[in-house]
C-alpha cells in the first residue's frame, strides 16, 4: 500500500479517482507547522536557527498521516509544484524523521502540474527527491520576512504609536501607492484646446478630421492653449477651401496575447471581472484542485505540445480552418529566472468548453474558467488583419493641414474570441470607419469644433495596474501579490474607492518614516535585487544563510541607529514631509497652520495612544484636535478588552437585548459563553447558553454574533441547519452533514454555500429503532457515528461492547447493555 499526501481535501478527492486500490490519499491541509508569531523564532546569533511550531490543526493532521503510514510501505509527498509545496513536503518529512516513523519506508516526491488522469499517472511514474534548493529559498524568504517584520514593527510601534506593522515587500508596495498620491496632489492641470473639423465629401459622406498644422507649422499639445487662440484657428479654417492632399492605406496585423501567467491572470481578472487578486487566486486554486486547469502559480507562458494540438483542434471545430495558423505559435518566457516555470495557466482539457462547464462550476468559477479558456485558445489563433487609413486634408494656401485616422477590421482572427483589456487607456481615435476619398478631391466644411481640455493627473493604482507595476519593478513574486494587497487593506494603510487605491494618512506616515530612517529598505532597486538573490538561492547559485547574513548585518545596524531617536525628531520629519498634504492653502488665504479654534496657536502633527492627530500648540489652554487616522477600531478593541477584563473579574457583561431579555457575555470554568436571560432560580428555568467558538475572541464578539450563537441550531432553509457540535461547526441536511472550515463559519454561511458543501457529503444511514426503554419510555436505536456503531436512548449514547453484532442487536440486548452501563 502507498500513502499519497497532498495539501487539500479537494485535491485529495480528485486524485483519489485516478489511483487504484493500492493507494491511500490524505490531505495535510497546507503547512503542518510554521514559525511561531513571537520574537526569537529566527535566531541570527545561532546561524539563523529556526524554531518551528505546529499550526492549530497541524499536529492532528500529522498524526493522521502517521496512522495511515503504518499500513503502507511507501510515502509519496505530492504537494504543489512550487516553493511552498516543496516546503510543505519538507516539513512533513522532517517531522516524520524526528519521530522515527520512516523506518523501512520508501520516500518519494512527485508533482502534478494538472490534476488529470494522465498527469497524475505521469507524476507517480516519475518520482524525485525533495528539491533542497527550493526548500532553501523558502527558508530564506520566510526568515527574511520574519526578521524584517519582527525587528522593524516594534520600532514602528515605539516611534509611531498607532502604526500596525511593516513588511519587506508590503512597505515597498505602500510606497508606490503613496508616491502616486503625492504626484496627484502636486499636479497642476494645464489648459489646451483641440480643433476638429467635419467635412463632407463629394458623395456627401462625413469625414471627421483634427487640426495638426496651422500657419505652416506643426502643432504640439499646448500650442493652442487659450480660447482666443482656438477661435483664431477657427477663423483661419473658415477662410479657406480644402481638398484631400493624401490618402495612405496600409495593412497591419494584431497578434494575440500569450496564455496566462499568475500575474497576467490577476490583472485581467481585475479588469474584466472586477475580481481582487486574492479572490482570483482562491477560485483558481479550486479549479486546479478539481482538475479543470493547470497549476495557477507560474511565470511561464509556454504550452505543452499536447495542449497546443488540443487548441488547434478546438479552433478548427468551433471557428473553422481560416482561423488556424499554418504553424503552431510557441511563446517564450521573458522573465529572468522564471519561478515554477512549468506551463502557462490553461484548461486541463481544452475540449471542456465554458458551455460544457456551466453546470459543474459556480458563477465566479465559471467566469474565471471562461477567461482562461478563451485566452488559451485565442493565443493559438490567426492574428487579426486591419486596414489602417490616414487621410490628409490641406487648405488651398497649403498652410493648414487636418488629418483623419481610421481602421477597418478586414479579418477578425483571434478577436472573434478574445481581446485583452488595458489599464487607464482611452479608446484610440483610429477606430472610425472612413469614407472612400481620392487625392485632389474637394471637400466642404460642415462644422468647426474647438474644444477645451485640461491635462489630468496620473491615475491611482487599481489592483491590476499595481500588480503590473510590482512585476515590472521585479518586486515580490506573482504568488505573493494577493497577500501583499490584502495586508495593506487589513492594516488600514490604504482604502479602495471605485476600485482604486488611496493611501490613508496612517499609510502615508509609515511611508515617510521608512523613507527617512530606513530608506534603503524601501528602495525599489534594493527590493528587486533581493528578489533576484532569492531566485539565485532557488536555482542553487547562492547559499541561503550567506544571503541572510549579508542582509542582517546591515539591517540590524540601521535598526540600532534608529532606536535612540527621540519621538520629537520623528515628528519633525513627518510634519515637514507631509506639510503640503496636512496643511493645504485655505480659501481665505489665512495661515494653514493657524488653529481654527483659538486663532493663536499653530497646528502640528502629534501622536496619541491610537495614532496621529493634529493638535494646537496652545494645549492645554486650547484642546483643538483633528484625528488623522480612523481610530474607532483601536478604541473599540481597547473598550472590548476592558469589558472582557471586567467579565473575567465580575459576573457578566450585558451585550444587548433580545426582546425583553438581556444577552450576557459570561466566563465560566470552561471558558466564555453567551446567555439569554437571567440565571435560573428555584422557580425559573435554566436560560439558553452557547459557548463561544474557539475562533471568536470575547473582546471582539459583536451583539449580532451573540444573537446568532443563541439562535443555534439556525435554519438556513431547504431543510438545512447550521450548528456547533462536539467536533466543531457543521451544516446538516437530513442525515447528511459537513464540517465548516477555512473561510466558512456559522456567522457567514449561506444556504447556497451550505448546499455546495453538502453535495459531496455522504448521507448517514437512518437510525434503526429497536423499541422503547420500559424504564423511561424513550426510543432505543442503533446509530452510526464517527467511531462506529453505538446505541442511543433519549439523549444518552452507549458503546456496543465486543461480542455483540450491531446488525443483529435485539431490544432485550440493548436494554441489558444500557442497564449494565448505568
Amino acid at each position: 500500500m502507498k500513502l499519497v499526501v497532498v495539501e487539500s481535501p479537494a485535491k485529495a478527492k480528485t486524485i483519489n479517482k485516478y489511483l487504484g486500490s493500492d493507494y491511500k490519499v490524505l490531505a495535510s491541509y497546507g503547512h503542518i507547522r510554521d514559525l511561531p508569531s513571537k520574537d526569537g523564532s529566527v535566531d541570527p546569533d545561532n546561524d539563523f536557527a529556526m524554531t518551528w511550531e505546529f499550526s492549530a490543526a497541524g499536529r492532528k493532521h500529522l498524526n493522521d498521516i502517521i496512522a495511515a503510514l503504518k499500513d503502507c510501505d511507501t510515502l509519496i509527498l505530492a504537494s504543489d509544484p512550487d516553493r511552498e509545496g516543496e516546503a510543505i513536503a519538507w516539513h512533513i518529512l522532517e517531522e516524520l524523521k524526528s519521530k522515527k516513523k520512516l523506518t523501512g519506508k520508501k520516500i518519494q516526491r512527485v508533482v502534478f502540474h494538472e490534476i488529470t488522469k494522465s498527469a497524475v499517472k505521469e507524476g507517480i511514474e516519475n518520482p524525485r527527491e525533495i528539491d533542497q534548493d527550493l526548500v532553501s529559498a523558502y527558508m530564506a524568504r520566510r526568515a527574511l520576512d520574519y526578521l524584517v517584520g519582527f525587528t522593524l514593527s516594534p520600532v514602528l510601534w515605539r516611534k509611531l504609536p498607532g502604526s500596525r506593522s511593516a513588511g519587506r515587500v508590503q512597505s515597498v508596495a505602500l510606497r508606490l501607492i503613496c508616491e502616486r498620491e503625492n504626484e496627484i496632489d502636486k499636479f497642476k492641470p494645464e489648459e489646451y484646446w483641440t480643433v476638429d473639423v467635419d467635412f463632407a465629401t463629394s458623395k456627401l459622406a462625413l469625414l471627421p478630421t483634427h487640426l495638426i498644422n496651422l500657419d505652416g507649422k506643426k502643432l504640439d499639445k499646448f500650442t493652442i492653449n487659450t480660447k482666443e487662440k482656438a477661435e483664431d484657428a477657427k477663423a483661419k479654417i473658415e477662410a479657406q477651401e480644402f481638398a484631400v492632399d493624401n490618402v495612405e492605406r496600409k495593412k497591419a496585423s494584431r497578434y494575440p496575447a500569450p496564455p496566462f501567467t499568475t500575474s497576467t491572470l490577476q490583472q485581467e481578472a481585475a479588469r474584466k471581472l472586477r475580481f481582487s487578486a486574492k479572490k482570483t487566486m482562491h477560485i483558481a486554486q479550486k479549479l486546479y484542485e478539481a482538475g479543470y486547469i493547470t497549476y495557477m502559480r507560474t511565470d511561464a507562458v509556454n504550452l505543452s505540445k499536447d495542449a497546443i494540438n488540443a487548441c488547434r483542434e478546438a479552433i478548427v471545430k468551433y471557428f473553422g480552418e481560416s482561423y488556424l495558423p499554418k504553424t503552431a505559435k510557441e511563446y517564450k518566457n521573458k522573465t529572468k529566472n522564471a519561478q515554477e516555470a512549468h506551463e502557462a495557466i490553461r484548461p486541463s482539457d481544452v475540449m471542456n468548453t465554458p458551455k460544457k462547464m456551466e453546470m459543474k462550476l459556480d458563477s465566479d468559477g465559471h467566469k474565471l474558467y471562461e477567461l482562461i479558456w478563451k485566452r488559451t485558445v485565442a493565443c493559438q489563433m490567426n492574428p487579426a488583419v486591419l486596414d489602417k487609413v490616414a487621410v490628409d486634408v490641406k487648405s488651398a494656401d497649403g498652410k493648414i493641414l487636418l488629418r483623419a485616422n481610421g481602421q477597418v477590421i478586414q479579418f477578425d482572427g483571434f478577436l472573434k474570441l478574445y481581446q485583452e483589456s488595458k489599464d487607464d487607456s482611452d479608446e484610440d481615435d483610429e477606430n472610425a470607419i472612413l469614407p472612400n476619398v481620392e487625392k485632389g478631391e474637394s471637400v466642404k466644411k460642415q462644422e468647426i469644433k474647438p474644444a477645451q481640455h485640461f491635462t489630468t493627473p496620473p491615475p491611482r493604482f487599481t489592483e491590476a495596474s499595481l500588480v503590473k507595476k510590482l512585476e515590472e519593478l521585479g518586486i515580490g513574486r506573482p504568488s505573493t501579490y494577493a497577500s501583499i494587497i490584502a495586508v495593506l487593506q487589513e492594516r488600514k494603510y490604504v482604502k479602495v474607492e471605485k476600485l482604486r487605491f488611496i493611501p490613508e494618512d496612517r499609510g502615508r506616515i509609515v511611508t515617510v518614516f521608512l523613507e527617512n530612517f530606513f530608506k534603503k529598505y524601501v528602495e525599489y532597486d534594493f527590493t528587486a535585487q533581493l528578489e533576484e538573490f532569492l531566485d539565485d538561492v532557488s536555482s542553487g547559485a547562492m547559499e541561503w544563510k550567506k544571503l541572510l547574513a549579508g542582509f542582517w548585518a546591515k539591517f540590524i545596524k540601521t535598526v540600532d541607529s534608529v532606536k535612540p531617536l527621540q519621538l520629537s525628531e520623528v515628528i519633525d520629519k513627518i510634519d515637514e514631509a507631509l506639510s503640503a498634504h496636512l496643511f493645504p492653502p485655505r480659501e481665505d488665504g489665512s495661515d494653514p497652520r493657524s488653529c481654527p479654534e483659538c486663532g493663536k496657536g499653530r497646528l502640528s502633527i502629534k501622536f496619541g495612544k491610537f495614532g496621529a492627530f493634529l493638535g494646537c500648540s496652545n494645549y492645554p489652554e486650547c484642546k483643538y484636535t483633528k484625528p488623522l487616522t480612523d481610530t474607532k477600531e483601536e478604541e473599540q478593541q481597547a473598550e472590548n478588552a476592558a469589558a472582557v477584563s471586567s467579565v473575567s473579574n465580575s459576573e457578566n457583561k450585558v451585550m444587548g437585548k433580545i426582546g425583553e431579555q438581556n444577552v450576557y457575555l459570561k466566563k465560566g470554568p470552561y471558558g466564555f459563553y453567551v446567555q439569554l436571560g437571567e440565571d435560573a432560580t428555584a422557580t425559573t428555568e435554566k436560560p439558553k447558553r452557547t459557548s463561544l467558538p474557539k475562533f471568536v475572541k470575547p473582546e471582539e464578539l459583536s451583539f449580532e454574533q451573540a444573537e446568532i450563537l443563541l439562535s443555534l441550531p439556525r435554519d438556513l432553509g431547504n431543510g438545512i441547519e447550521v450548528n456547533i457540535g462536539k467536533f466543531g461547526q457543521y451544516v446538516k441536511q437530513g442525515t447528511k452533514s459537513k464540517s465548516l472550515s477555512g473561510e466558512d463559519n456559522i456567522f457567514n454561511i449561506t444556504a447556497e454555500r451550505a448546499e455546495e458543501l453538502l453535495k459531496g457529503a455522504v448521507a448517514k444511514p437512518e437510525p434503526k429503532v429497536l423499541g422503547k426503554n420500559p424504564k423511561n419510555n424513550e426510543d432505543i436505536s442503533v446509530n452510526k457515528g464517527r467511531y462506529g456503531m453505538y446505541l442511543k436512548c433519549g439523549k444518552e449514547n452507549f458503546a456496543i461492547p465486543k461480542g455483540y453484532a450491531p446488525s443483529e442487536l435485539t431490544l432485550e440486548d440493548a436494554i441489558k447493555i444500557i442497564s449494565a452501563k448505568k
